[in-house]
Formats: structure tokens, C-alpha cells, sequence
């Protein structure tokens, strides 16, 4: 007989659960009083994803498995079965957990800091990565005439190395129109490649205070309406 407490139970112990149940009382859920919690609903897929599933049939016939083993997992006192983890799926409101995501990425940034490689400032890097998908499977994120796909828009944190902001969507979004979501800070710089390069979207940086890099696109007409005198002479570095 199994004494103790599972690894993944302890694992989970390091999670906030106070601060979940503050983010999830400030939404109006109409399902908050299902057998299955909000909280039994996280670790239920934090488990699936841990464990490698590929799908809900692959996770709940493991949680069907284990059901005697389901109240020291952290699901709940009934075994979660496929009807009730699609239900939840589908109804939940998904800004509790991705609210709850945020709030571990700020933790875990300001356990990540060290000093090994230190920049002063807060610098950011864009970019974005697209999943090949099966289009017989997948028709609702149609792509290109043989198959489906999904891209994944990330900002990362050049200093921790851990993304800030993430968000899926049909893989026929181009990159610049995710340049629409980031939410700019003061003073930050923000690294892209050529695929962000829309003068309009990049301007609105300057206009947050914060600075940009980027590979230039072509060879834009451009004039210089300050800092003429800085131009002047031979060494024009200002800082290194």
C-alpha cells in the first residue's frame, strides 16, 4: 500500500491557492459549485500536460486508472471523467486560469533574476512559432491548401529567459498584427525581427517612451528632424 504523499501532490503544494480563489471571486461563474472545482480543473490538466497527453480521452482514461488515487492527486473526491472535463472546458471562463498563469510568470521572473548576466533595464524579445496541424482533424484553423496550423505569439524576458505573454491563434495571423497586444512599459527595449517591421505600430513604442530594435525592411525613406549636430564628425557613438 502506497504511503505518503504522490510527487505530483507535492508538487503542487508549492502553487498559491489563496491567491486563485482571490482571482476566482472576482469572476461571476455560474459553475462554481460543481463536484469538479476550479482548482481540481487546473491540476486535472497541469497533470494531463506533465504527463505528455494528447488528448482529453488520453488524460481522463488515466484519471478513470487512478480514481481511487483521485482525492490525494488533488481532483476532487469523484474520478474526472471525459463528459465532465469537456463540459468544464467549454463553459469555464478561461481569464481565471490565464489570470492565475500571469501571476506564476511574475513569481517566477522574480525568482529567475541573477546576476551572472546582468542587464540594467528590462528588455524583451518578440517573436512567434507556428504548429503544423492535421487538417482532417483541425478545419477550424485552416492554413494553407494542405494543412492546418496554429502560431504562438510570445514575449519573453531576455533576462530571466521566461515569456511574459503569450496567445494562440489561427496561423494565418501575421506577426505584426500581434504587435497590436503587447503592453508597451517606459523606458523598456523590445528586440523583433524583420517581420515586425510596420512603421505605424512602431512609432506607437516611441510613443509609450520605450525603444525598439529591429532588422530594417527594405531601405525606407526616412528624414532626420533632430539631432542634425549629433551627426556631425567622424565618431558618432554616444554611448557603449
Amino acid at each position: 500500500m502506497h504511503i505518503g504523499t504522490f510527487v505530483f501532490a507535492q508538487i503542487v503544494q508549492f502553487l498559491p491557492q489563496r491567491q486563485f480563489r482571490r482571482i476566482l471571486a472576482k469572476y461571476n461563474d455560474r459553475i462554481k459549485g460543481w463536484s469538479m472545482s476550479h482548482w481540481n480543473h487546473l491540476l486535472v490538466l497541469m497533470f494531463g500536460q506533465l504527463m505528455g497527453c494528447g488528448s482529453l480521452r488520453e488524460l481522463t482514461d488515466i484519471t478513470t486508472a487512478h480514481a481511487k488515487k483521485s482525492k490525494h492527486l488533488g481532483f476532487g473526491h469523484q474520478p474526472i471523467n471525459r463528459q465532465m472535463l469537456s463540459k468544464a472546458n467549454a463553459l469555464r471562463d478561461h481569464r481565471i486560469f490565464e489570470e492565475f498563469a500571469f501571476y506564476m510568470v511574475s513569481i517566477a521572473q522574480a525568482r529567475r533574476i541573477t546576476k551572472e548576466f546582468e542587464l540594467h533595464g528590462k528588455f524583451y524579445a518578440i517573436d512567434s512559432t507556428t504548429i503544423d496541424l492535421c487538417m482532417s482533424v483541425f478545419r477550424w484553423a485552416e492554413f494553407r491548401s494542405t494543412k492546418s496550423g496554429i502560431r504562438i505569439h510570445t514575449q519573453i524576458d531576455i533576462v530571466t529567459e521566461i515569456p511574459v505573454f503569450y496567445r494562440i491563434t489561427n496561423a494565418k495571423v501575421h506577426d505584426v498584427n500581434s504587435m497590436d497586444w503587447f503592453t508597451y512599459e517606459p523606458l523598456a527595449r523590445y528586440v523583433f525581427d524583420r517581420g515586425y517591421f510596420d512603421l505605424v505600430r512602431l512609432y506607437r513604442i516611441n510613443v509609450f517612451g520605450a525603444f525598439f530594435i529591429i532588422r530594417e525592411k527594405g531601405k525606407p525613406a526616412y528624414e532626420i528632424v533632430d539631432g542634425e549636430s549629433i551627426l556631425d564628425g567622424t565618431d558618432n557613438v554616444l554611448k557603449d
